[in-house]
């Protein structure tokens, strides 16, 4: 929500970006054997059984999961759902509105923190984890060890949170290694901007909390004795939005502090630069050439939070808002982390195409979100107005690096699918999933509750529905079903839920097993447009391929018409298969329908096709 206005001016960005000139760059070879399903769970909402969904209710009211209700039968359900990463979301110690005091922990000001949970990424403590997830606070770090050793005797690998960008403004880390100081803790706050200070001040003034606005009041209106529109910082900082205004806007991110990483006021660099050519060079590389430079205070303090995490078990982050950190520290941290652990997994939210291959060659990037090409193109095709012409042209955009445009429909940040404000049905995203999960080489990424349709109806408090909320303590209806009171079983889930669920587990596994998948593509679309009748821009095709593997794979986008063609392959696709003239029996990968085949005459192929609405084939060629 915090990101609307900043993603709509990136999306102006992403459509002046050329495609043509991307697609002649070198492509990018995959580094992953099969594909990877990162399945996305916000943490303190998965185990939650509670139903009261009070707007700002307490944590007793309204409940909250725990680590501990990620329970062996939990995570073989994940795992068997087609799942190769567990992303925890809001697992680092944020700031929030229950009283901890007890356990050493502060209490944080309601006027800086958004919801009564508090926001995942306003991080206060990031040598420790949020003490609502643990069934003893105390031990909340043992409690978090246990769950990645269950993750992976599950086999499945942990990712969690960094945000690099800001901290929460009443950052205290409580339990930091030997030798490691506070952000700001060192800072000459009576500078606006030092090399090594870890924020950016405005001298002699005094922080005020933002001006509410519609009828906006923390814990909606009740009497809190840290919520009196106060909030003691001096001298003021930068807000983490970059607002240089002693008192932010209420849509700033007031609630953080941006962090300073070597760059002036003025927008220059007080840092060395990445040399000419070093987009090409490997991460030791990078490595090298960071060993013999001096780097900014604030580029040290996050080395040693991702490596001390890599030691904790820990086997990769996602990185919040990067393109507002700096390239050259990427290539920092990043090299750092992989010197360490080489097959750590690294996914950052990136905006802005201009930037995907710089942040991806020079910052060392394993993946970025394909969210302004691939995701609102599909999106704007599920609303009924996009065309599906347009998705063979991203994809030939990303050519050289479509390995690591991660794709995904749903996270925390975008509206639920079935949400009214998106297309009102989970249905709907069948043929764009399956799009989304076989186009490329890339990882597919999931959120909690999207394999059972969940609609993010609740009005929480801070923020609105259409998404499941990240601010406050609520249940989530549909993924409560498939809980089913902790059994795992999905044993409360309507009919459709069901099959829904069925159907991104047939797909998903089928992705993770798939040799095409991480092989070669090519688009039949246009071809079948120009000479295949009643085939139109509702219904997308193309094939992928290995040694071992040829499919194809055809998706009907509309939710009310039915199609009847004769899908063509083009003669340079047979040829490239070394298909003689005769007839292959096709199995069908996602309900396993054996009764098709492909005829190949005069060196093309043809299949006759029949797509229910909403309908999707993946069919495979036995030879």
């Amino acid at each position: 929500m915090k990101r609307n206005l900043y993603i709509t001016f990136l999306v102006i960005l992403g459509i002046l970006h050329s495609c043509e000139q991307k697609a002649e760059r070198k492509s990018v070879q995959p580094t992953m054997k099969k594909k990877a399903v990162v399945y996305q769970v916000f943490t303190r909402l998965f185990g939650n059984t509670n139903t009261t969904n009070e707007p700002w209710g307490t944590i007793e009211e309204n409940g909250v999961g725990k680590f501990a209700d990620f329970t062996d039968d939990a995570l073989t359900e994940i795992r068997e759902l087609g799942i190769t990463h567990v992303w925890y979301t809001g697992v680092p110690h944020h700031a929030l509105i229950n009283d901890y005091s007890a356990y050493g922990i502060s209490n944080d000001d309601a006027d800086v923190v958004k919801g009564r949970a508090g926001s995942p990424y306003a991080v206060k403590d990031y040598y420790n984890v949020n003490p609502d997830l643990a069934v003893d606070p105390s031990k909340r770090l043992e409690e978090f060890k246990a769950l990645i050793q269950r993750t992976h005797k599950s086999r499945m690998k942990v990712i969690i949170d960094i945000v690099p960008n800001h901290v929460a403004r009443n950052y205290e880390g409580l339990t930091n290694p030997d030798g490691v100081s506070d952000f700001g803790a060192n800072d000459d706050i009576s500078l606006e901007y030092h090399v090594n200070n870890n924020f950016y001040y405005i001298p002699e003034t005094e922080f005020k909390v933002p001006e509410w606005q519609d009828g906006y009041l923390p814990l909606g209106g009740e009497e809190n004795k840290f919520s009196d529109a106060k909030f003691k910082e001096h001298p003021a900082k930068w807000t983490g939005n970059g607002s240089r205004l002693s008192q932010p806007h209420f849509n700033d991110w007031y609630e953080t502090v941006k962090v300073n990483y070597g760059i002036r006021p003025d927008g220059t660099k007080d840092f060395a630069e990445l040399p000419e050519g070093f987009d090409t060079k490997d991460y030791k590389a990078h490595f090298e050439f960071w060993s013999t430079k001096t780097v900014p205070d604030s580029w040290n303090k996050f080395r040693d939070i991702a490596l001390y995490w890599l030691d904790f078990g820990v086997d990769g982050f996602r990185f919040d808002m990067a393109e507002m950190v700096p390239v050259e520290f990427w290539s920092y941290l990043n090299s750092n982390i992989k010197m360490k652990n080489p097959e750590a997994f690294l996914l950052a939210e990136v905006y802005n195409p201009d930037l995907y291959r710089d942040y991806i060659h020079r910052g060392k990037m394993d993946y970025l979100y394909d969210k302004v090409e691939l995701y609102d193109s599909i999106k704007h095709i599920m609303k009924g107005y996009g065309w599906t012409d347009h998705i063979p042209v991203v994809q030939k955009g990303m050519a050289d690096i479509e390995h690591h445009m991660l794709h995904f429909l749903e996270n925390h940040d975008e509206q639920r699918i079935a949400s009214p404000d998106f297309v009102g049905s989970a249905e709907l995203a069948k043929p764009a999933m399956v799009v989304s999960a076989t186009l490329s080489t890339s990882p597919t990424m999931i959120y909690f509750g999207q394999e059972v349709g969940e609609p993010g109806a609740e009005d929480a408090g801070f923020g609105k529905p259409t998404r499941t909320s990240i601010f406050d303590y609520i249940g989530v209806p549909n993924h409560q079903r498939w809980m089913n009171n902790k059994k795992f079983d999905g044993g409360q889930l309507t009919e459709d839920e069901l099959k829904l669920r069925d159907f991104y587990k047939r797909l998903l596994n089928f992705t993770i097993n798939s040799d095409a998948l991480m092989g070669e593509y090519q688009e039949i679309h246009f071809f079948n447009k120009d000479h295949t009748a009643n085939y139109d821009h509702r219904v997308l095709s193309y094939v992928r391929w290995s040694n071992d593997e040829k499919l194809i794979i055809v998706s009907n986008f509309d939710a009310e018409k039915s199609y009847a063609f004769e899908l063509k392959i083009p003669e340079e696709i047979i040829a490239k298969w070394n298909l003689g003239s005769q007839e292959y029996d096709l199995k069908e990968e996602l309900y396993g329908e054996t009764n098709k085949a492909l005829s190949v005459k005069n060196g093309q192929g043809k299949v006759e096709v029949e797509l229910q609405p909403l309908e999707s084939f993946i069919f495979r060629i036995n030879e």
